[in-house]
């Protein structure tokens, strides 16, 4: 059996490569499961360069598959007059990663979402980033439940 505190430690680094590849594709306008397996490509010949996880690799096909969706609950629940483009870029891929497995990755709780979010974006963003994304997924965790028992977005379940 493998060890929790490992998985939790192995998911953390897929996260945080899954971030840099989405904010790089998005620079690029590169499909972000494209430049995985470009990256993959170039491990063959680097073995040095940072490893994509099959996690990550969930996360970038998960988040480019989805990218509507993912948006839209993202525009659905941003505040103060922000809009996705006016978002820093490193908070956008952020939120995307984090919008996904709310909605899309029922295996990971929503706190640690949530939780994994907050610790990227203290990591990767500006000091007011972590506050700002966490009254933005704030708002998704009921939905995210929601979403995860299949009651469709907007509807109560009786």
């Amino acid at each position: 059996m493998s060890d929790p505190a490992k998985r939790a430690g192995s998911r953390r680094k897929a996260r945080l490569r899954a971030v840099e590849l989405l904010f790089e594709a998005e620079a690029r306008d590169l499909d972000p499961a494209e430049l995985a397996a470009e990256r993959s490509a170039a491990l063959v010949k680097d073995l040095s360069a940072p490893q994509l996880t099959p996690y990550a690799l969930l996360i970038l096909e998960g988040v480019r598959d989805n990218l509507d969706v993912v948006d839209q609950t993202i525009v659905d629940h941003l505040r103060g007059g922000w809009s996705l483009n006016r978002l820093p870029a490193v908070d956008r891929s952020i939120l995307r990663i984090a919008v996904w497995e709310l909605l899309f990755a029922p295996e990971v709780p929503a706190v640690v979402a949530v939780d994994e979010a907050l610790e990227l974006a203290k990591e990767l963003s500006t000091d007011e980033s972590p506050g700002f994304i966490n009254g933005v997924l704030g708002q998704l965790v009921g939905l995210a439940d929601e979403v995860r028992a299949g009651v469709p977005a907007g509807e109560e379940e009786d």
